[in-house]
């Protein structure tokens, strides 16, 4: 099969060996994967996949069941969306049949593939890991990106009014549209959030950059939910401002979780936002898609962090 790697900086579409369908696994003929941050981490070198996992890239995508393993609901022919560790940009992939739902009603194959990695990301940090309660307030930065889409989307369905900080106002007004309660121009008026503070818990891509100005957002008993690195790794702040206000910092990663958690995660979310996604109450916000062959311009279009929503690569456009 042809398949996507990342090596030292360069992107090759190259022959790969198939791999073996087992108990409890499907195989997917991809017709379209999603691209995310983490890819263009890891073809930087800078976010090597789990030990044991294909160094393929790729954390979602879509496409038609070819294969079942023993023990799985899935059927040859099934119409599915799945999150990855790692493989989605290849013609076929193998996945744990817990991780690949079924595509969401009217949604096309290319339409499903940006699902699972952003809304699982959101869903997991908002409400498992940051715990809101309907009318808590969020603080989502990066809201623009493909997980703060997400995050503003399931905000709004859940009755939490959030807030963002973004790059543009182009961006906060698309973020305004989505249904947040409005935000700040991070180059601007960072400082201005204290207006709409304090925050019961906040998402974070960005990390140190941001360290000190987040534990001053955060109202008693917050939670700040850290997902990302953007702004650096290192941060010097004052923890009594977290002690005093009794905040918890927790840090998250999804593609390193087990298995059977990403098992419950996956079913969860699918209880709870498939048929919003169906009766489009839920958007994908795909902004753009580009055939595999050019796959250098999907990477550079993520990079320039002019994208508002999601990126994805069509694989298969026969599917």
């Amino acid at each position: 099969m042809k398949a996507l790697q990342g090596i030292e900086g360069q992107l090759e579409w190259t022959e790969r060996s198939a791999p073996e369908c087992g108990a409890g696994q499907v195989r997917i003929r991809v017709a379209a994967a999603g691209l995310n941050r983490a890819d263009l981490l890891q073809r930087a070198g800078l976010y090597p996949p789990p030990p044991g996992v294909t160094d393929i890239l790729g954390l979602e995508c879509a496409g038609v069941v070819t294969e079942v393993g023993s023990g799985v609901t899935h059927r040859v022919g099934d119409r599915v969306c799945a999150l990855l560790a790692g493989g989605g940009m290849a013609e076929q992939v193998v996945v744990d049949g817990r991780h690949a739902l079924p595509v969401p009603e009217g949604l096309s194959l290319t339409e499903a593939a940006v699902i699972p990695e952003v809304y699982a990301t959101a869903w997991l940090n908002l409400f498992r890991l940051g715990n809101i309660q309907p009318g808590e307030k969020v603080l989502l930065h990066a809201g623009a990106s493909g997980v703060g889409s997400a995050g503003i989307q399931l905000c709004k369905v859940f009755g939490n009014p959030c807030w963002v900080s973004v790059g543009s106002a182009e961006r906060l007004a698309y973020c305004e549209s989505l249904g947040a309660q409005g935000g700040v121009l991070r180059e601007e008026a960072l400082d201005a959030l204290k207006d709409f503070g304090p925050f019961d818990m906040i998402l974070d891509p960005v990390g140190g950059k941001y360290a000190a100005l987040n534990s001053q957002l955060l109202a008693t008993d917050g939670r700040w939910v850290i997902i990302g690195l953007m702004g650096g790794r290192k941060a010097e702040m004052d923890l009594a401002a977290l002690l005093a206000k009794r905040v918890q910092v927790i840090g998250s990663t999804l593609r390193s979780r087990d298995a059977d958690y990403k098992a419950a995660l996956l079913a969860e979310l699918q209880e709870k936002t498939w048929l919003l996604f169906a009766d489009r109450t839920l958007a994908t916000r795909l902004e753009r898609s580009f055939p595999i062959g050019d796959v250098e311009a999907a990477f550079a279009a993520l990079a320039s962090n002019q994208i508002s929503g999601k990126v994805a690569l069509v694989i298969d456009d026969s599917l």
